[in-house]
């Protein structure tokens, strides 16, 4: 059996002996398994996770979103489920969670939160940075209606977390391509600066230069955030080293950000892109 399943089950229908069961699969849950040698991904714990609950949970939360879509999901997230179950094995989260028909739907062929009410539990149960990356893959995937999740808050005010999702929801962008440029987002719009538009498309005389990850337009000044597939692929190199002789001979201030820089060392570089706008920064305030 090359796929997930419930053990009883593959020996009560004669699928497999106990010999077999035991000598070939490996149990990822109580009663669940797998081909053995084999590294479950998510979505094979997360359909392992449904078999535990004998199909009744709901598949919620990081788990949910990347069913839906969203990208930047390892394989070894908790998977959460929304179930009555108070002790659920080491790997998954169950929550007894009311949840109207409305909120369900399907993804993969198992039921999960619709993306409404999964943004409504990402944004009300994780702290605010990670809540907002993981809203921020959930939108760059599948758009949604941030008034559709706030119609979930009027619909469950008892529910924990909703100071926290009314906080995170108005600072959604699902122009973020990464974590890190969430990350990046957040620090300038947290030391007081105007959020940066993301994904702004740049054009010179020979047209089309690309998409640079945020920035303000007007002022020709851009962040860029530089994951380790820029400096890893020499192909990727020499693209963004052309690209980038594109953007500055277009009159752009590039601020290319890496994952050793502190948030001051960006800010200062931002303050002094703005000096040379003429510009001071108080007048990128937010």
């Amino acid at each position: 059996m090359g796929e997930v399943f419930i053990g009883s089950e593959a020996l009560s229908t004669g699928a497999l002996t106990r010999h077999e069961l035991q000598r070939w699969h490996s149990r990822i849950y109580p009663d669940v398994y797998l081909a053995k040698g084999h590294s479950p991904s998510l979505r094979e714990r997360t359909i392992g996770a449904w078999l535990w609950s004998r199909r009744r949970a709901v598949v919620a939360g990081v788990a949910a979103s990347a069913l839906h879509g969203a990208p930047w999901v390892d394989d070894d997230v908790p998977i959460e489920l929304i179930w009555r179950n108070g002790r659920p094995p080491q790997g998954l989260i169950v929550r007894n969670d009311n949840l109207a028909d409305d909120e369900v739907t399907h993804a993969v062929r198992l039921p999960v939160t619709t993306i409404a009410r999964t943004a409504f539990d990402l944004g009300r149960l994780l702290a605010r940075d990670e809540a907002i990356a993981r809203l921020d893959a959930l939108m760059w995937s599948r758009s949604f209606d941030v008034e559709d999740v706030m119609q979930l808050a009027e619909r469950h005010p008892r529910a924990a977390g909703l100071n926290r999702l009314r906080s995170a929801l108005p600072l959604v962008d699902g122009g973020a391509a990464s974590p890190r440029e969430t990350w990046l987002r957040l620090a300038v719009i947290d030391a007081g600066y105007r959020a940066p538009t993301t994904q702004i498309p740049v054009v010179d005389e020979h047209g089309l230069v690309g998409l640079v990850d945020m920035g303000w337009k007007e002022l020709r000044i851009a962040l860029e955030y530089d994951g380790d597939q820029h400096r890893k692929d020499r192909k990727q190199y020499v693209k963004d080293q052309r690209r980038l002789r594109r953007l500055e001979a277009a009159g752009w201030i590039v601020i290319r950000v890496i994952a050793e820089d502190s948030v001051g060392d960006v800010l200062g570089r931002l303050d002094k892109a703005l000096w040379q706008r003429g510009f001071r920064p108080a007048q990128l305030a937010g």
